[in-house]
């Protein structure tokens, strides 16, 4: 008999599951509630002195200086675009993420020669536009969502957010899509859950005869337009996650000669000093198993799994019980 058992690695399987979870929230107070948290922030390009005491602040979830979202941004995902002169942003050519022995480790990329040699996460193996506004005074917008939502990743073609000013999707391929006249105005970052809206002047503000000419919307500026999506409480937005969990099965085999006898303190009769009962000193005793026990190497006690009745150990033939556990 044998109290405990080492497992084998032949003995342990995990197996990836992805799952999928869709997400709806209607108003700005649902966005950014304790148990969401989805903030929407400014970017502001300035090279005025920092002045933390009137320098311009954005969040609805957490405060920050705008001009270190409109750099963090800058810096993160645009760097390589911003000396294009194609409107599509073209990134600067690049060589192997690790060229030497002398650069092994860092992040950059392309020859020290090139004025874009980071890594900016791109959404796709395609040429997708990745414009980015740098003039002074410039604006940008950032939904971000927090990785308790997304999960490992938001799922392409799912992102939607909506306002008075009109709506925006993903095409599955990193591009924000204006949905009124189908034209690019940002990116969004999958696996960061980070959506960067950079350009609306062209793309929203011709609503002219969408419903939206009444509610003084025609002709509205970058300003207007990122602010009702970024501050207006009348706003929509929707995404899937994706999150892979991870299930790991244990085979617990107890063999013939294992196992065959009760640890269950009711075959011993306290009224006789702990002496077994007869029925369990026969030849002919079948212990059963109704709980199994998984211990790490200290022999701490860590999952304890239920058998849904006792089963009974034969002493002739081998038994394997599987135990699942996802995480």
């Amino acid at each position: 008999m044998g109290a405990y058992k080492q497992f084998l690695a032949s003995d342990i399987i995990i197996t990836p599951l992805t799952v999928n979870k869709s997400f709806y929230f209607t108003g700005s107070s649902a966005l950014t509630g304790s148990d969401v948290g989805i903030d929407r922030f400014i970017g502001l390009s300035t090279n005025s002195l920092f002045d933390p005491s009137t320098d311009p602040t954005t969040g609805q979830v957490n405060t920050q200086y705008q001009r270190l979202i409109y750099d963090s941004i800058k810096q993160l995902y645009y760097s390589n675009f911003l000396n294009s002169t194609s409107s599509y942003g073209s990134p600067v050519n690049t060589a192997s993420l690790f060229p030497g022995n002398n650069e092994a480790g860092n992040v950059l990329v392309g020859t020290t020669s090139s004025a874009g040699r980071y890594y900016n996460y791109p959404q796709t193996d395609l040429t997708f536009k990745k414009l980015f506004p740098t003039q002074e005074g410039s604006q940008i917008g950032v939904i971000s969502i927090p990785e308790t939502l997304y999960g490992n990743y938001i799922k392409p073609n799912s992102f939607f957010i909506s306002c008075i000013s009109g709506s925006i999707y993903d095409d599955g391929q990193g591009n924000l899509i204006t949905q009124n006249n189908q034209q690019i105005c940002g990116n969004i970052f999958y696996g960061h859950g980070i959506a960067v809206i950079t350009d609306v002047n062209s793309s929203l503000s011709a609503l002219y005869a969408t419903s939206s000419y009444g509610s003084s919307i025609y002709g509205s500026g970058q300003a207007d337009i990122l602010n009702a999506f970024i501050n207006s409480s009348n706003i929509t937005c929707s995404f899937s996650s994706s999150l892979t969990i991870y299930e790991t099965q244990y085979k617990c085999t107890s063999r013939e000669n294992e196992f065959n006898f009760s640890q269950n303190p009711s075959i011993l009769s306290g009224s006789s000093n702990d002496v077994l009962y007869d029925f369990a000193t026969g030849s002919y005793f079948q212990p059963y198993v109704t709980t199994v026990g998984l211990y790490n190497e200290q022999q701490q006690l860590l999952a304890v799994g239920k058998l849904s009745q006792p089963l009974p150990l034969p002493a002739t033939t081998d038994v394997t019980i599987l135990v699942n556990i996802d995480r």
